[in-house]
C-alpha cells in the first residue's frame, strides 16, 4: 500500500530576548495544522522554559541549546500521536534576564 506523505515547514516563530520574562509569554501565533515535530533553539544566554499550556514548565532548554520533539516518529499515517492544532508554544526566563538572543520555534505538520 503506498501512503503520500506531505510535510509543511511552518514559518518560524522567535521571541526576541527583551520580551522572555518571569512569566510565560506566547511564541507567536497558534499552530494551523497538527504538529509532527517541534524544534526550539535558545540562542539567548540564559536557561529557559517552554511550556504547551502557559502555565506548566514542561521543557527546560540550555542557553545554546534546543530541543527537537519528534511527535510521529515511524508514523507513516495521520492518526494519533500528534501535538493538537491551534495550540501555542510560550517561553519563560528559569533564572534571570537574558541580554542577547532569544527563542526560535519551528514547527511542522502533516
Amino acid at each position: 500500500m503506498a501512503y503520500r506523505n506531505r510535510v509543511i515547514i511552518d514559518t518560524i516563530r522567535t521571541v526576541a530576548f527583551g520580551t522572555i520574562g518571569a512569566a510565560y509569554s506566547a511564541i507567536g501565533t497558534a499552530a494551523t495544522e497538527p504538529t509532527r515535530m517541534v524544534y526550539a533553539f535558545n540562542s539567548s544566554d540564559v536557561s529557559i522554559f517552554i511550556s504547551d499550556d502557559g502555565v506548566n514548565d514542561k521543557f527546560i532548554i540550555p542557553a545554546g541549546g534546543f530541543i527537537l520533539l519528534d511527535l510521529t516518529t515511524n508514523k507513516v499515517r495521520d492518526d494519533g500521536f500528534m501535538h493538537p492544532d491551534h495550540a501555542v508554544w510560550y517561553v519563560k526566563r528559569v533564572d534571570g534576564a537574558p541580554s542577547s538572543g532569544g527563542i526560535h520555534l519551528t514547527l511542522i505538520h502533516a
